[in-house]
């Protein structure tokens, strides 16, 4: 296969890819703050389940598709500071992003158990504790996210 060809599904797996994943980071942020407006806790500890579930696979796949794109653009790029800051910056993103699957999961079994001892006061703090930690660790996939894509837009150039 031609180089411009390869190049050309690279360029559309990694602007789908890249699409995908801000655009459902974007949702996931309206979503929450609609959801934790209208839902009960335990509707919204449900919701957050199945949402989850589903959510990450879409976007699991959309961060593997824009790494493998972008994998593909720079394949005979020589490495310098912008191809290793990209990457050092992408592999911290997965990183962030697995970190975040994990402390979603272990807030739901929290959340849950909260709701089934309402008057457990040490449990509700480890909740409200560990909604801020989430708040700050998604705020770190964020910026990461932006890091990335500045980066890319400095290596098309």
């Amino acid at each position: 296969m031609s180089t411009a060809i390869v190049d050309g599904i690279a360029t559309a797996i990694l602007v789908l890819g890249t699409a995908v994943w801000l655009g459902g980071f974007v949702t996931i942020v309206v979503v929450s703050r609609v959801a934790s407006h209208t839902l009960e806790p335990a509707a919204r500890v449900a919701f957050f389940r199945v949402l989850g579930r589903v959510y990450g696979i879409v976007s699991a796949s959309a961060l593997l598709l824009a790494v493998v794109g972008a994998g593909l653009l720079v394949r005979h790029r020589a490495w310098g500071a912008t191809l290793l800051a990209a990457t050092v910056v992408v592999a911290a993103l997965v990183v962030a992003t697995a970190i975040g699957v994990r402390q979603a999961r272990a807030m739901t079994r929290l959340r849950r158990a909260a709701l089934a001892a309402p008057d457990d006061d040490a449990l509700a703090t480890r909740v409200r504790a560990g909604g801020r930690r989430a708040v700050v660790l998604r705020a770190a996939i964020g910026g990461l996210t932006v890091a990335a894509v500045t980066l890319g837009v400095l290596l098309a150039r």
